[in-house]
């Protein structure tokens, strides 16, 4: 997408579309430690309904999980479980 006009004019007003802000939050999980961790926790997380993003960082635990609305901690605690792992709370 360029910011010229047709005319070859270029003008500073953004006609793109704004995206809602997503709901970002940050949960510590115990027990991931190596790369399987990670997909098993990501596949069950991006599973929810609403979640747009999820990265894990596998040293430090944390999940980072960015979704359309705010989700119930249980609704992740679920997917947390289901993949295997425990989820301690918001970090």
């Amino acid at each position: 997408m360029s910011c010229c006009s047709p005319e070859g004019t270029c003008h500073t007003d953004s006609q793109a579309a704004e995206t809602p802000a997503a709901n970002t939050a940050v949960y510590t999980v115990a027990g991931m430690t190596c790369g399987h961790c990670e997909a098993a926790v990501t596949k069950e997380l991006t599973g929810v309904a609403g979640v747009t993003t999820v990265t894990v960082d596998v040293s430090t635990g944390l999940v980072t999980v960015a979704s359309e609305q705010a989700l119930e901690d249980e609704t992740v605690r679920a997917a947390v479980d289901e993949a295997g792992y425990e989820l301690v709370g918001r970090a």
